[in-house]
């Protein structure tokens, strides 16, 4: 179909005639989809509709793509009551596409929208969308959406979906769905939380080695649609994992080629009780697209899908990143604008009133050297640019340093690899930024400012050595506190940005004050 055919079928949208409720939509529905579809509820629709075409109208994307679904088309369809052609276009949609486009709707449209949908259209959109807006629709949800939903999730984001809720919906939940459905989600639900278990599904191709290519192709055809992937098939005996077969070994070999001759014996795998964020590195390590999980007792039990580990390491990213900017994670992923005002300020007080707190520490260290103002009050006008400028060299180590831990690139038994390389680093540093400053105090005070300071080459010497060791110091400390928070076994990312700031300015001046008093000891 081209561009002038979906525009005409668009328009002709108007005219179609008004469409009775989906046959297979449950009573129950029917008769809420009913009620949320009354004339008051029409005209607050139209409404709705009127700013969607407010704001599409000065959409590049929408006038460059006039046969886009976009939310005023959806809200028009529902006002014309066409509820076949809503079905049939949202059937056209990509399933991230079309969960995208169901979050821009507000609550109550969406949820109608939802409910009008195929049931394996909306499963899938169901899928893809935000946690804020999930929650939304299965807080609406009655007890026979809900089961129905669970029924067609994969089992993992199933699980993922029930952890959340409160114990007596689950049980409600579950005592509703199949009996096959609720052993496997108990069995789920039970894992530790971030393990491997809790991660897995068992919804996997299952082979045995007395097949041929062509038998377990037949079997690919008859496990597949239930499968998590069927890109990596896996061959067991008695819960045994004897191999891997990929589906492109299968589509080359000899249809008679028995599966023992091409299955992959060498197989990587992990335990249920492994921490999710080392299984997400191990399939990244290896380029896995699935990973094998076995039980305690060596049992294959289930497989962990790379959609599953890529968010896990966004998670994990992410909240190292929140460390490193003196923020407190949250308990639930979610967005910036899903976050509310409360919410921002609370995961940001604690750490920054730690840090405040801290900081005292840096106001004993000039309230000591009082005396030296007075004496050299332009000793005053370098220490924010001092202790920036340590501040930045030690965050720059410790962000590598953070970022070589998560990836196993550093190890805390490198400590010593570390200390000389970034002695090094930093000496380099550190005598380029002395030296420049240097340079740049000494023209500046005696051309610009002349005679308004004496000893000005004192000034710049002071300068020069401070940010030297400043550099130096702050170069250490800032590779040297996550190696040994990772030792511990604390999290490297609270040893970043917040404590190394506070660590690296008080040192920094007292370096300061201690150089000062050398080269100036007959004016202090």
């Amino acid at each position: 179909m081209d561009m002038e055919e979906k525009k005409l079928e668009t328009n002709t949208e108007q005219n179609l005639p008004v469409q009775e409720l989906p046959a297979d939509i449950p009573a129950e529905v029917r008769q809420k989809l009913a009620e949320d579809l009354n004339e008051e509820a029409t005209e607050d629709l139209k409404q709705d509709m009127r700013e969607a075409e407010r704001e599409e109208a000065n959409d590049e994307e929408v006038k460059a793509n006039p046969e886009m679904l976009t939310k005023s088309r959806l809200l028009k369809l529902l006002i014309k009551k066409q509820y076949v052609k809503l079905r049939e276009v949202t059937e056209e949609e990509q399933p991230a596409d079309l969960a995208e486009l169901l979050e821009e709707l507000d609550e109550n449209n969406r949820l109608v929208v939802f409910r009008l949908l195929k049931k394996e259209v909306a499963t899938e959109a169901f899928a893809y969308m935000s946690d804020e807006a999930r929650d939304d629709l299965v807080n609406a949800f009655s007890d026979v959406e809900l089961v129905s939903a669970i029924e067609e999730m994969s089992l993992d984001d199933a699980a993922d979906l029930l952890e959340d809720m409160p114990a007596g919906v689950v049980k409600r939940v579950l005592e509703k769905s199949s009996r096959e459905t609720r052993e496997s989600l108990n069995k789920l639900l039970n894992y530790p939380e971030s393990s491997a278990g809790s991660l897995m599904t068992p919804e996997y191709v299952r082979l045995r080695k007395d097949m041929n290519v062509s038998e377990a192709l037949a079997a690919i055809r008859r496990q597949g649609e239930n499968a998590e992937t069927v890109y990596t098939n896996y061959v067991v005996e008695r819960n045994r994992l004897l191999g891997v077969v990929s589906a492109r070994s299968l589509l080359l070999a000899d249809p008679q080629t028995p599966i023992e001759d091409i299955m992959d014996d060498n197989v990587v795998t992990v335990k249920v009780t492994d921490d999710q964020e080392y299984v997400a590195r191990e399939m990244q390590r290896y380029d896995f697209t699935a990973m094998p999980v076995l039980d305690n007792e060596g049992m294959f039990v289930g497989i962990i899908t790379i959609d599953d580990a890529i968010d896990v390491l966004t998670d994990e990213s992410t909240e190292d990143m929140q460390k490193m900017a003196a923020i407190l994670p949250a308990d639930e992923a979610t967005t910036y604008f899903g976050t509310s005002v409360w919410t921002h300020a609370k995961q940001r007080i604690p750490w920054l009133l730690i840090l405040m707190l801290s900081a005292t520490f840096t106001g004993m260290v000039t309230t000591h050297y009082e005396e030296a103002f007075v004496s050299l009050p332009l000793l005053v006008s370098f220490m924010p640019m001092l202790m920036d400028t340590a501040g930045n060299c030690g965050n720059q180590i410790s962000t590598l340093m953070v970022r070589g831990l998560a990836l196993g690139e550093v190890e805390p038994a490198d400590f010593l690899k570390v200390l000389a390389k970034e002695l090094r680093v930093s000496a380099i540093v550190g005598a380029v930024l002395g030296l420049v400053n240097g340079l740049r105090i000494y023209l500046m005070y005696t051309f610009i400012f002349a005679g308004q300071y004496d000893n000005v080459m004192g000034y710049a010497i002071v300068v020069s050595v401070s940010l030297f060791f400043s550099v130096i110091l702050a170069k250490l400390v800032g590779g040297m506190l996550p190696l040994a928070a990772k030792k511990l076994g604390a999290d490297p990312a609270i040893m970043a940005t917040p404590f190394i700031t506070t660590i690296v300015d008080a040192c920094s001046l007292i370096l300061y004050f201690q150089i000062a008093q050398i080269v100036f000891r007959n004016m202090m």
